[in-house]
């Protein structure tokens, strides 16, 4: 091989390293469908579980806490509960029920600005107490303390006191979040953490031991 043809070879090699660390340092998060819409939850042992019905069907009895959360997310597994605590007495308060009625406790968490729909700012979370017949469901509990309410197609809760004032349940793009992808990439395991700065190491790793290989062929046919 001529000192020429190496040379050729040697620029070759180096350019097609350089395309492959461009493209991975260029490549961004995947993109994945999610769902902007209010999440039902039930308290239980203290802590929130995902209602396995809808507000229309669920009973709750006296004493139960019900939770709403607005926000983006691809399904159930996914959701993001309410941020605040199901605590009953610190709703409601103490006391017997009144008599012929129940109290149901609510959270009522409007999900942060970065779910929010374009143009429209989401109200403070807070809680409420319903005060409602034995019998009543959790939307009729919702309704009788956080109107004007919106419902879409199958019954689907669309808005609660008024907010969004449009949409429901419609898809949008999500990404990975911003801390979720830097702790991975800074712990070095994960899908998450094998993205560009992995590719990057790999991709100069590559560039040296060519450009160390061709150095030390060159120097060889000069013998």
């Amino acid at each position: 091989m001529t000192r020429r043809t190496l040379s050729a070879l040697l620029a070759a090699l180096l350019s097609l390293a350089a395309l492959v660390v461009l493209t991975v340092a260029t490549a961004g998060p995947a993109q994945a469908a999610g769902y902007r819409y209010w999440s039902f939850w039930e308290s239980g042992g203290g802590a929130w579980t995902y209602a396995t019905q809808g507000p229309a069907t669920a009973r709750p009895a006296d004493g139960d806490v019900n939770g709403y959360r607005f926000a983006v997310s691809a399904d159930s597994a996914d959701a993001a509960k309410p941020r605040r605590a199901p605590d009953f007495a610190a709703v409601c308060g103490s006391g017997p029920a009144p008599k012929g009625a129940k109290r149901v406790a609510l959270v009522l968490d409007f999900g942060t600005a970065a779910d929010a729909p374009a143009g429209e700012r989401p109200p403070a979370q807070r809680g409420a107490c319903a005060r409602v017949d034995e019998d009543a469901t959790s939307a009729e509990a919702l309704a009788a303390v956080a109107k004007p309410l919106r419902y879409g197609d199958g019954a689907l809760l669309c808005a609660i006191s008024g907010y969004p004032r449009t949409g429901c349940g419609e898809q949008v793009a999500t990404t990975p979040s911003p801390s979720v992808s830097s702790s991975a990439s800074d712990s070095g395991s994960g899908s998450g953490g094998d993205g560009p700065s992995v590719g990057l190491a790999a991709g100069a790793a590559a560039v040296a031991v060519i450009a160390a290989a061709a150095v030390w062929q060159a120097r060889r046919r000069r013998r």
